[in-house]
């Protein structure tokens, strides 16, 4: 590790930032297909001047460089110029040895590849602690003071610019087609940034608490957490089991709350993202490897 930065984040924000480019040169560029945010100001000035996009990609970023130094700390600073670099050069090297994918007579699949493959390079900087400069550092700040997601906050960014294409040299068919790419690539970020697994947690209200507790501790090998509630029709304090199990254990998880008090109240939440003992380190405290 040096100056806080890990190899192995610095490694995959270099693979994001890989992705990201690819997408950008063979489905943006090829079919005449704009973006949002400071790359869809490059797409902008490449359409319609020329202007290399691995360039004008680095010249617009310099300003929010020293934003990023201020606001978001050291190490994602770091990462921030990592990435960014990286996409440029990315960008330089994909625009001079790529190859042909004429899709402009299926703008929709054009679209749709598009948005995952940038949804996918953004997902993938953004989860290990880095951006791409830009409406990334904008979207980063936004989440980090406000909680808002980056993907929503990175698609209001986005729709502005895109409108400001279609002014310019965007048809309706092509800023249509860009919206859709631009929104399935939000959706992917927040996908990748909540996490690709996902659990369950179950909140169980029951007379007959501990028999439950004990047969999911017994049975299943999960930890179950006992929260301390107060009944508001009731004015009764009642204690309620907390439990995560996973997502293909949860039938498991109802019948054995059934087979112990069937008129039990469950209530059953998605968890997009689960650390600790169970899921992510072993009974010793030890990551587990997936």
């Amino acid at each position: 590790m040096f100056l806080g930065i890990r190899f192995k984040n610095t490694f995959f924000i270099l693979l994001g930032a890989a992705i990201l480019a690819f997408g950008l040169v063979h489905f943006n560029m090829q079919n005449n297909l704009a973006e949002g945010g400071f790359t869809g100001i490059t797409l902008l000035l490449f359409f319609l001047f020329k202007w290399d996009p691995s360039y004008t990609n680095l010249i617009l970023n310099i300003p929010l460089f020293f934003v990023g130094w201020k606001l978001l700390g050291k190490t994602t600073f770091l990462y921030t110029i990592i990435g960014t670099v990286g996409v440029s050069v990315f960008l330089w090297i994909f625009q001079r040895y790529s190859f042909e994918m004429p899709l402009y007579e299926d703008l929709m699949l054009a679209a749709l590849f598009a948005g995952v493959f940038i949804g996918i390079g953004l997902g993938i900087i953004f989860r290990y602690g880095g951006t791409t400069g830009g409406v990334d550092i904008i979207a980063r700040l936004v989440h980090k003071f406000f909680g808002v997601s980056m993907g929503k906050t990175m698609f209001i960014f986005d729709f502005c610019v895109i409108t400001i294409s279609l002014v310019f040299y965007l048809s309706y068919r092509e800023a249509m087609y860009t919206l859709v790419a631009v929104f399935i690539g939000a959706r992917v970020i927040d996908f990748m940034q909540e996490g690709a697994y996902t659990a369950r947690g179950a909140m169980i209200i029951s007379n007959h608490n501990n028999e439950i507790a004990n047969k999911i501790m017994e049975e299943m090998y999960r930890g179950v957490t006992v929260l301390r509630g107060y009944g508001s029709f009731t004015k009764e304090d009642r204690e309620v089991l907390y439990c995560v199990v996973a997502k293909n254990e949860i039938v498991r998880l109802k019948n054995i709350i059934d087979s112990v008090d069937p008129h039990a109240f469950v209530s059953v939440t998605i968890v997009h993202d689960v650390l600790g003992e169970g899921f992510t380190l072993d009974e010793n405290k030890m990551p587990i490897e997936r």
